[in-house]
């Protein structure tokens, strides 16, 4: 089976008010009307222009797009090799495969536990990370691979990721085919709502207002095909060298480093 053709999973993993095509049967969207102003990022100003043109254009620092940062070949290479992983139901129709340390985010609590590294093949974006404005220093010590279905009505809902062991800089390389992100903020009785275009083969650095203020998902509306992506994280300063978690932050990032890794 070719790496972009992937038997659909039937298990939902949804809890709570996550929910998926396969568990939507009988159930109602909520008619909540809110106000919503829709902008579209330029991710080279760094400026939100109104989609309506009924609004100013805002600045909105902390997106770094880059495209076409791996070429087709490597896209199709990676996803095979995904593939040959078993890929585990999680929420709101999304599969997914995790590489990193176990954490129980509630109880601030984090152990090695069977992380044995980031992937092999993620060695090379690594490196290459490491060439791009901004991303020198970029040590990652978790990466999550997500797979996106339309049959699914796969998405994920807007929010901001950990900051307690996560660091400044999420770094996102997108999969086959083109997507949308989100980024969503709350202002009095309105939302605002920026897209920001996600090429196919492209790498996405969220940081800043973008990673602390702006929410982030990926709209149902969006996912047209099949999407991979993967996400890399790194250390926050309490397990940076001075950090009161210094010792474990070295034992987690000594072990990311390895690229030996399988998916827990």
């Amino acid at each position: 089976m070719a790496a972009h053709e992937v038997n659909t999973a039937t298990v939902c993993a949804c809890k709570g008010i996550r929910t998926c095509l396969l568990c939507e049967t009988g159930r109602t969207e909520s008619e909540e009307e809110k106000v919503v102003h829709r902008f579209v990022l330029d991710p080279e100003e760094g400026l939100a222009v109104s989609a309506d043109g009924d609004s100013a254009p805002f600045s909105l620092p902390g997106v770094f797009l880059q495209r076409d940062f791996i070429s087709e070949q490597e896209e199709l290479e990676l996803v095979e090799l995904m593939d040959r992983d078993a890929w585990t139901p999680s929420q709101s129709g999304r599969r997914k495969q995790d590489f990193g340390p176990k954490v129980n985010f509630k109880k601030r609590r984090v152990r090695v536990g069977g992380f044995s590294g980031l992937p092999a093949a993620s060695r090379r974006l690594v490196e290459r990370m490491w060439r791009e404005r901004g991303l020198r220093d970029f040590q990652p010590v978790e990466q999550c691979n997500l797979d996106y279905s339309p049959a699914r009505g796969a998405h994920i809902d807007p929010h901001l990721d950990d900051s307690w062991l996560w660091g400044e800089r999420l770094v996102t390389v997108n999969l086959l085919s083109d997507t949308t992100l989100t980024l969503s903020v709350h202002q009095g009785e309105a939302e605002l709502q920026v897209a920001v275009p996600l090429p196919r083969r492209s790498l996405l650095v969220l940081s800043g207002p973008a990673r602390h203020t702006w929410k982030h998902g990926i709209q149902r509306a969006h996912i047209g095909q099949r999407r991979v992506c993967s996400t890399f994280r790194e250390l926050s300063a309490e397990f940076l060298p001075g950090g009161e978690s210094e010792e474990l932050g070295t034992e987690l990032l000594r072990t990311a480093l390895t690229f030996s890794g399988a998916p827990l």
